[in-house]
C-alpha cells in the first residue's frame, strides 16, 4: 500500500452477528450464495440481446433516429451486462465454479475495460477501503470533481454539480484510456499493481484491440464515420452517465461518511463492516425494475458486506441487515426512490462545491 490504513478489527462484533444470522438464512432455505436461474436467466437476455442490437445496427439501413434510438438502448444493454454478469462474476459471486467466474468477468474487456486491473482496483481497494480519500480510487478518479472535504478545493468546483453529469457520460471513455495509465505506470491510483503473468498481459491487450476493432473500425467502415461518430459517443455516453450515476448514489451522497489517508498510518475506529455500512447508501427497493437493471447494487450496503454472494440474494438478506443494524444502532442510509438518491448525490456534490474557506471550515 502506498498509505497504510486499518480497522479495528479486533473483536468484530457486528459483523460476526451478521454473518451468523445471513449464513443460517442460506442454510434454512438449502441455497447456494452464487447465482441461480435468475442470473443466468437475465445473462441469456442481456448478452444476445447486446449482439444482436450491434449486427442490426451495424447491417440493417435505417433512418438516423431510429438508428439513434437503437445505439442509446444498446448502451443500456452494456451498461446492463456490467451490473448483472460482469460484476457478480469479477466478484467470484457469478457460480460455484471459478472457471466460469473468470470467462464471464471478461465481459469487463468488453466493455472497454479490464477484468484483471478492475479487480484490484474494486474488489480489493475499493471494497476494503471505501470512501478512503488517498486510497479508494472511485472518489479520486474523476478530474474536475471534489468528491469528500478532505480534497483540495478548486473554484471550478462551485459549478461542478451543474458539469458532473456531462462528466460522468465520458465515464466508460475514461476507464478505457486510465487503464493503460495503470498499466504502465504499475499502480491504481496510491496501491502497486500485482505482477501480471504472461495472460494477462495478452488479455489486457487483445481486449484493447477488440474495442477499437469492434467499436471504431467496424462500424466506420460499414457505416461511414459520421453515422459511426454519432452512434459511438451516444451508446458510450449513456453506458459512461449509467454505470457512474449508480455508483454515485452507493457512497457519494448525504449521510455517507468519509475518511482521509496520508503518509502517516490511519487507524480507522470502527471494525471494517461497520466502516462499510457507514460509508454506503442504498435505494428505490420497491422498484423491481430498477433492482431488475441494475443487478441488484441499489442494495449497496448488503453488496458491501457480503461481495462474494450473488446479488440476486440481496433484497432477502437485506432485513437481516437492516434487523441487525438497527440492534448495533447504525444509520441505515436508504432512500426510497432513485430520484430522491439522485437529489441527495446533486446536493451532496453542491456542498462539496462551496468555497470551505467561506463556510468557515
Amino acid at each position: 500500500m502506498g498509505y497504510k490504513v486499518t480497522f479495528n478489527n479486533k473483536n468484530k462484533v457486528f459483523f460476526n452477528a451478521l454473518k451468523e444470522e445471513v449464513d443460517a438464512y442460506f442454510e434454512r432455505n438449502g441455497l447456494k450464495k452464487t447465482g441461480n436461474w435468475r442470473l443466468y436467466g437475465k445473462t441469456m437476455v442481456l448478452i444476445p440481446a447486446a449482439i444482436l442490437t450491434y449486427l442490426v445496427l451495424m447491417l440493417v439501413p435505417m433512418h438516423w433516429a431510429l438508428s439513434s434510438l437503437l445505439w442509446f438502448v444498446f448502451g443500456l444493454n452494456m451498461a446492463a451486462i456490467g451490473f448483472n454478469v460482469m460484476h457478480d462474476a469479477c466478484h467470484g459471486s457469478f457460480s460455484t465454479r471459478n472457471w466460469v467466474n473468470e470467462i464471464f468477468g471478461l465481459t469487463n474487456n468488453i466493455l472497454g475495460g479490464n477484468a484483471f486491473l478492475w479487480k484490484l482496483k474494486h474488489n480489493i481497494i475499493h471494497h476494503t477501503y471505501t470512501n478512503v480519500d488517498g486510497v479508494d480510487d472511485d472518489i479520486n478518479n474523476m478530474p474536475f470533481m471534489r468528491q469528500c472535504s478532505s480534497q483540495p478545493w478548486k473554484p471550478m468546483h462551485r459549478f461542478q454539480s451543474i458539469y458532473m453529469f456531462l462528466l460522468y457520460g465520458f465515464t466508460s471513455l475514461f476507464m478505457f484510456f486510465m487503464d493503460y495509465i495503470k498499466y504502465f505506470s504499475k499502480k491504481v491510483y496510491t496501491t502497486p499493481l500485482k505482477k501480471m503473468d504472461v495472460k494477462e498481459h495478452l488479455i489486457f491487450w487483445f481486449g484493447k484491440i477488440f474495442f477499437i476493432v469492434v467499436y471504431i473500425i467496424i462500424p466506420i467502415a460499414l457505416l461511414g464515420w459520421k453515422a459511426w461518430l454519432v452512434g459511438f459517443l451516444i451508446s458510450q455516453f449513456t453506458l459512461g452517465m449509467t454505470l457512474a450515476v449508480v455508483f454515485q448514489l452507493a457512497h457519494v451522497v448525504e449521510h455517507a461518511e468519509f475518511e482521509a489517508a496520508g503518509v502517516d498510518p490511519v487507524k480507522i475506529e470502527n471494525e471494517w463492516a461497520i466502516h462499510q455500512v457507514k460509508t454506503t447508501a442504498n435505494f428505490a427497493f420497491s422498484n423491481k425494475v430498477i433492482t431488475w437493471f441494475v443487478g441488484g447494487l441499489n442494495y449497496q450496503i448488503e453488496h458491501h458486506l457480503f461481495p462474494r454472494i450473488s446479488h440476486i440474494h440481496y433484497p432477502a438478506i437485506s432485513k437481516i441487515v437492516r434487523e441487525t443494524c438497527e440492534k448495533f444502532d447504525l444509520n441505515y442510509i436508504y432512500f426510497p426512490t432513485t430520484r430522491a438518491a439522485i437529489a441527495s448525490h446533486v446536493r451532496f456534490m453542491h456542498q462539496m462545491g462551496r468555497n470551505p474557506g467561506h463556510l468557515g471550515l
